[in-house]
């Protein structure tokens, strides 16, 4: 079953580098982070700061979230990191 993406609130995780979101199957939450690398893979003319990096997000979330999809389907975890390998 894919995931569904309801929430489309995000943060950016300066610590990791990463764009933080949430997925839900049925009623479980899972945590999703997508790295910078992959941003700029799928969108190489954004700015490299906070702001840069969730407009790309906001830009391409459907392209996000099939590949989230793919990373779920290989298998549970506590979380879901996606890299630019995934695109």
């Amino acid at each position: 079953m894919p995931v569904n993406f309801p929430n489309i609130s995000r943060s950016y995780d300066a610590t990791r580098g990463m764009v933080r979101f949430w997925g839900y199957d049925r009623s479980m939450e899972s945590s999703f982070f997508i790295d910078a690398a992959a941003l700029q893979r799928i969108a190489p003319d954004l700015r490299a700061d906070e702001t840069g990096y969730l407009r790309a997000f906001d830009l391409n979330r459907d392209l996000i979230y099939a590949a989230a999809n793919k990373v779920y389907a290989r298998g549970r975890r506590g979380s879901y990191d996606i890299s630019a390998a995934d695109f």
